[in-house]
């Protein structure tokens, strides 16, 4: 990426210096290229209204511009444009200084914990102070070059404040080079003080010359993966766990291939799920808290486990007790060192593709025990018997459960749809239940598991991959908190299709509660009664209604026979649509099976109330079986 020096300037200002220098990044893999920043989200006004606002016209013809709602759920966007393109292409999110700004931090969270590229352009204050304090302005009164920008710092792989222009250079370039660079990205911060922004300066045409950013796949260091090899012939009950690394680096080919020839299990994390699809006979399906019984039995007495791709959330370890083999050992293939060593594992640092295709070549010949294989497929069966009794309908004419509306989905779609969720009870019973037919069609985002993720990041997936059809399936809860996004959506003319599932209350959390001794306080939208318990009557909140407002046509289905006509006529149409369905919450319906593992969250250790005490009694029992594995 080398460029010549030569004398040839342009006077623009910081604005237009930095959207010219970006609609010129390119990265490149496999000999396909992206943008690496196709478009900007923005909100405007005061911090960024006539520095990167002004800089957006002069330079629309190569920077698109999306109009958000919210400036979290711009970053939601960005996130689900780069997850669809395989981390390939980013988009960047501006905003004005004080509350727009702030707004940006769980957005760069979600980001940086799933390790996505989005860059963010929050205004700043003034970098020459000719007015203190102005509107908004934070006053710490022993740091004074502290903003309120500075919340983004924990947050974000690169931060920098650029209060003087020629500080843009440098700054720029390390962030292309953090979002295009597999081990580091995330959320990429350039905090720009307004007045620096609108202030013109003398840049070098060099700046602004194309340059492609190569993603790389680096290979296996020899002798890694010959213990690697070792590691996986010794063993004789490994089990392949399969985390969002293997869809990014679009290793799915390379893990079918090992798959198919040695015959070792897979099980999936929530960003995993698809790498194999569902129908292939090693495939288990989810693993972990939400995970298969199958898949979940396995974990239990594997001797190796191969960890590609993932970070292994406590979800994925049920909090350390799901491994119980006496003599079990972790064998991690990870682009990032920090995540390869989890578990004192031995490590392969490298690519996932480049990793398990070195690994397959090793194991030429290794296949594991026809009895094990045997066992696992077995397994496979009963699950898929759970499965066809929870998506199953005995009546057309019933109103339907949470997983009879999964079922009626999975009927619809098609195998290129991308299926959306983040939070609630839905992705519990989407990892045991969905049936994926495609590397990208099952979309979770559980790695910050925000509530309001999903209507914006259907918005991102569908500027990325426009002749796909995209599904958002939102629970009450979490359309309630970002349902802004569905304007967006209608100004844009993109045909995202909603799932708005109405259930009157926070579902996951009020099971939850009940399990720990919480007793479902605080998670049910209903009224406050006489007692001062919210257990009145639900709260007449027509959702479907408020969707309409917002510009969205919408279907109203009340049984499994028009849900099903109304996800059909959904699929059909070129439109942003919403199939709006009130469930049977009564527990007499179809439903997904009880947990099969774990999750540590602490129970009081002493409490008066019965459930509490009970809760407690439970939770000794389970935090027992936790292993430290050294």
């Amino acid at each position: 990426m080398s460029h010549s020096t030569s004398a040839a300037t342009s006077r623009l200002t910081v604005a237009q210096a930095l959207v010219r220098f970006l609609s010129a990044q390119y990265t490149a893999r496999d000999g396909e290229r992206h943008r690496l920043i196709a478009g900007t989200w923005g909100i405007f006004g005061h911090g960024n209204v006539a520095g990167i606002g002004q800089a957006l016209i002069e330079y629309g013809d190569v920077m698109p511009y999306h109009q958000g709602r919210n400036e979290q759920a711009m970053v939601h966007a960005a996130v689900g444009h780069a997850r669809q393109l395989d981390r390939l292409s980013a988009q960047a999110v501006t905003t004005s200084i004080g509350p727009g700004a702030t707004n940006l931090v769980t957005g760069a969270a979600l980001a940086t914990i799933n390790r996505l590229p989005v860059l963010l352009l929050p205004g700043d204050y003034f970098a020459t102070r000719p007015a203190d304090p102005l509107l908004q302005q934070l006053e710490h009164p022993g740091q004074f070059d502290v903003s309120v920008n500075d919340t983004l710092r924990p947050v974000s792989r690169y931060f920098d404040r650029i209060t003087r222009p020629e500080q843009l250079i440098p700054s720029a370039l390390q962030a292309m080079r953090v979002l295009a660079d597999p081990a580091e990205t995330g959320a990429v911060t350039l905090a720009l003080p307004q007045d620096v922004q609108a202030e013109a300066y003398d840049w070098p045409e060099e700046f602004f010359a194309e340059r492609v950013w190569t993603v790389r796949r680096p290979a296996p260091d020899p002798a890694e993966l010959t213990e690697a090899v070792r590691a996986v012939r010794a063993a004789r009950r490994p089990l392949l766990v399969v985390g969002g690394g293997v869809h990014h680096s679009r290793a799915e080919d390379a893990l079918r291939a090992l798959v198919d020839a040695t015959g070792i299990p897979v099980a999936a994390t929530q960003a995993g799920k698809g790498s194999l699809r569902h129908d292939h006979p090693a495939d288990l399906g989810g693993i972990g808290h939400t995970g298969t019984a199958v898949a979940d039995d396995l974990a239990r007495g594997a001797d190796l486990v191969i960890g590609v791709g993932t970070r292994y959330t406590d979800f994925t370890t049920a909090s350390g007790t799901l491994f119980q083999h006496p003599e079990v050992r972790f064998l991690n293939l990870n682009i990032t060192a920090f995540d390869a060593h989890k578990l004192a594992a031995r490590t392969v640092v490298a690519d996932a593709r480049a990793a398990l295709e070195a690994l397959g070549e090793g194991l030429a010949g290794f296949r594991v025990d026809p009895a094990y294989e045997a066992e696992y497929r077995a397994g496979k069966e009963r699950w898929e018997r759970v499965v066809e009794s929870a998506f199953g309908a005995a009546d057309e004419d019933a109103v339907p459960t949470q997983t009879q509306v999964l079922g009626a989905l999975d009927a619809v779609v098609g195998d290129e749809d991308v299926v959306i969720n983040a939070a609630g009870s839905l992705p519990g019973d989407l990892h045991k239940l969905w049936r994926s037919r495609s590397r990208r069609q099952y979309h979770l985002e559980y790695g910050y598991s925000c509530m309001g993720y999903e209507i914006p990041a259907a918005i991102g997936v569908q500027q990325a991959a426009p002749d796909t059809l995209v599904w958002a399936l939102v629970g009450d809860g979490t359309y309630l908190m970002m349902p802004t996004e569905i304007v967006t959506a209608v100004q844009e003319r993109l045909p995202v299709k909603l799932v708005l599932i109405q259930n009157h209350g926070y579902a996951s959390i009020g099971g939850l509660s009940e399990s720990v001794g919480g007793e479902r306080f605080g998670t049910a939208y209903r009224y406050r009664a006489a007692d001062g318990t919210f257990s009145g009557a639900p709260l007449p909140v027509d959702l479907a209604a408020n969707a309409a407002s917002l510009g969205m046509d919408v279907l109203r289905a009340k049984t499994v026979r028009e849900l099903r006509e109304a996800l059909v006529t959904a699929r059909a149409t070129d439109a942003p649509m919403c199939v709006y369905v009130e469930t049977d919450t009564s527990g007499s319906g179809p439903a997904a099976p009880g947990v099969e593992a774990w999750w540590d969250v602490p129970v009081a250790e002493t409490a008066t109330r019965e459930a509490a005490v009970r809760a407690r009694e439970d939770y000794d029992r389970q935090v027992a079986g936790r292993r430290h594995h050294l």
